[in-house]
């Protein structure tokens, strides 16, 4: 990672600032001031999808450089990878290429492009794109997807203009759901001069079923099918309007009673299934990586001390906080990967309930009247969770403080390096992919931000992880490969750097009579590609 990216550049880019995008005077087709969204897309319009994200749509839509739940989705209809992946199943297809690689295991891949692809400006899709986005990738300042190729990834070379070739530094299988996550982009467009900054404001020229046609970041994001689309999934309505509407009470009325605007809204609050469904509506929640972290600052004492770390998790009444705070939509941690992920294995060390072992561990530790700050996101669900941490410290002894706040003003405070204790945030890797490999380095990364964050970059334990992580990524033997993914999953558990306390479910509500072929995603956003109006 380039140590020149500021905190500013990296919460950009990952989406976790809620600062204003700079929207692009060259983005075509926007409309002169922000759509209203409570005209758009009402009515019974049958070439029309209404949605409602639960995120905000002022961040970066780069493809190359944004983790924005938002900017992800719709980058999903706009844009195709060589490969992409199914939403649910992740399972591989071929998308801008193909067909999918003939052997795994081989050390170079090589990809036909799709005859008569075409960019969304009616100009060819060429070897030359490819080559271009790779190397944005792959460059010294990618600060994101960068980190999911560059471990195995050594260079995209173009054949001739329609064929490329993948060299790898070694063979790895589970490059093939990975290539999703690098969408191809136009060469002509991008590499013009200030092209990067519109691309995170919010122009897209992609390549796949639908174009954007407005793009207001705090509003909506308005799409139409792309008549010129010849690829594997088209364009099912002829349009699409995505509102914005972080509110949790004004999105839920979005989709509520007989005059609803909407058809369909993700992040639904746990208190408001049961009335949804009362009202005819499906919500259905999808399980995977979502989940509340904590993270401590181990240059602080006495957080430098793995017993108290373990000590901590152990003292949390999980159940508590999944009854109370989740309304049963969790579970409590077994391992840093989900349980109903392939990989998953109760880890050597599970952090159930246990306040008297939390007790032994701290005396064991030689602490005692312990205070802590516990700095948190002010995401509404981590926000809930909260007061079970602190009555559950409390009560072995612990005295809590708690501080939710501003995500930009928590990330300022750690990039400062201020004399912080503990966090609790939200991840999820899923976002980009569901292996193992990919998962881990989301957070645990050499140079990343978060083991900087926890002051544990650069020491031996660390170095000790990322060795592990990667001997298991070149063993080419799946059951060898994943005794050494349970290998450094049992160490990451036992050090509690950064660990997860609840994994929790994500709810989508939609109306059945209007909508069909909606399957939940277990990471934020949704996909309506193979979505049909009813």
């Amino acid at each position: 990672m380039s140590s020149e990216f500021s905190r500013r550049d990296f919460l950009r880019y990952t989406g976790a600032t809620g600062a204003a995008a700079f929207v692009a005077a060259t983005l075509s087709a926007c409309s002169g001031g922000p759509a209203s969204t409570g005209s758009v897309g009402a009515g019974s319009n049958k070439d029309l999808i209404t949605a409602v994200i639960g995120y905000g749509n002022d961040q970066s839509w780069d493809p190359t450089q944004t983790a924005s739940a938002f900017a992800m989705a719709g980058i999903n209809h706009v844009y195709e990878g060589l490969l992409d992946t199914d939403p649910i199943t992740r399972e591989p297809y071929p998308a801008l290429a193909t067909a999918l690689p003939a052997d795994p295991n081989a050390t170079t891949w090589k990809f036909t492009l799709r005859d008569g692809a075409k960019w969304h400006d009616g100009q060819p899709v060429t070897a030359d794109d490819v080559v271009f986005t790779f190397e944005r990738i792959l460059g010294p300042d990618n600060v994101l997807t960068g980190n999911f190729f560059k471990s195995w990834l050594q260079e995209v070379k173009k054949v001739d203009d329609r064929n490329v070739e993948l060299v790898f530094k070694f063979p790895f299988p589970d490059a093939a759901p990975r290539l999703t996550i690098a969408k191809i982009m136009p060469k002509h467009v991008f590499s013009q001069a200030g092209a990067w900054d519109q691309a995170k404001g919010g122009k897209a020229v992609g390549s796949g079923p639908y174009k954007l046609t407005a793009h207001n970041p705090k509003s909506n994001t308005s799409f139409e099918a792309f008549d010129g689309y010849n690829g594997p999934r088209p364009a099912t309505v002829k349009q699409m309007n995505w509102l914005t509407i972080v509110d949790a009470a004004a999105r839920v009325a979005k989709i509520s009673g007989g005059s609803a605007e909407a058809q369909i809204a993700d992040n639904i609050p746990y208190a408001n299934v049961d009335q949804l469904k009362q009202q005819g509506l499906t919500v259905e929640g999808g399980k995977g990586m979502n989940h509340m972290f904590l993270m401590f600052n181990t240059a602080t004492k006495p957080f430098d001390d793995v017993r108290v770390r373990q000590a901590l998790h152990y003292a949390i009444d999980k159940q508590k906080m999944i009854d109370v705070a989740l309304k049963g939509h969790g579970t409590a941690s077994s391992s840093f990967l989900n349980e109903g992920h392939p990989d998953h294995k109760r880890a050597s060390v599970v952090y159930d309930y246990d306040p008297e072992k939390a007790k032994a561990l701290l005396k064991e530790a030689g602490v005692g009247n312990l205070t802590i700050n516990l700095m948190a996101v002010n995401v509404s669900w981590i926000a809930d969770c909260l007061p079970t941490i602190a009555s559950s410290w409390e009560a072995v002894g612990i005295k809590t403080t708690l501080e939710p706040q501003d995500t930009a003003a928590l990330f300022t405070k750690m990039d400062q390096f201020q004399e912080y204790q503990v966090v609790a945030a939200a991840s999820n890797p899923n976002q980009f992919g569901m292996d193992a490999d990919l998962i881990l380095h989301y957070n645990y990364v050499p140079g990343g931000l978060w083991m900087k964050y926890a002051h544990w970059d650069g020491t031996d334990d660390a170095e000790k992880l990322f060795a592990m992580m990667d001997e298991a990524a070149k063993e080419t033997d799946k059951a060898r490969r994943t005794e050494l993914i349970h290998k450094y999953l049992d160490f990451v558990a036992e050090q509690a750097i950064l660990y997860p306390v609840v994994h929790n479910e994500l709810m989508t509500a939609y109306d059945p009579k209007k909508l069909s072929g909606i399957r939940a995603q277990p990471y934020p956003g949704i996909n309506l590609l193979q979505a049909k109006r009813t």
